[in-house]
Formats: C-alpha cells, structure tokens, sequence
C-alpha cells in the first residue's frame, strides 16, 4: 500500500507541473480571464481552510487553515482590484 503522505505530495506536484503548462500555453489575449479564474480557485481554496480550521482542539492544521484563509483572501480580493483596473484600461473616456 501506497504511503498517503507520499500519493498527496505527488498529486501536489502533479498539480504543480499542470498548473505551470496550462498558464504559459495560454495567449497574452487571455490572461485577463485566467486571472478571474484563480480568484474563483482561491475561493475553494477558501472552502477548504474553513474547514480545516473548523471547531476542534487547537494543532498545527488549524493554524495553518487560519494562514491559507488570510493569504487565500487577500489574493481574491486583490486579484479584482487587479482586474478592475484592466477593465478600466479598456473604456472609452468622456471628452
């Protein structure tokens, strides 16, 4: 039987090598709606963090579930500021 620390390193590193393919291959034209879907991943990110930092004894999950939901918030938040400000770029001005 396969170690379970060892199936959820290598699925993360999986991720990892994906993750790195799928934003690279994808055109300058595209990166703009790329960008709103990690701020909807970190949403789930979210999801997850909540959960792992749920009600019970206080141990090192817990802490780092309260971490994931700070950075996890401040990238979501951060990343429709971003967007907005490309959107903005792209309206027509008054004159």
């Amino acid at each position: 039987m396969i170690d379970p620390f060892i199936f959820q390193f290598s699925i993360f590193v999986l991720a990892i090598f994906v993750g790195y393919y799928v934003v690279w291959s994808v055109t300058p034209a595209l990166h703009t709606p790329l960008m709103s879907v990690t701020n909807a991943i970190s949403s789930v990110i979210i999801v997850g963090a909540l959960i792992a930092a749920g009600p019970a004894e206080l141990n090192l999950s817990k802490i780092f579930g309260f971490f994931a939901i700070i950075l996890a918030s401040i990238n979501i938040f951060g990343g429709f500021v971003v967007t907005q400000r490309m959107l903005q770029m792209f309206k027509k001005k008054n004159r």
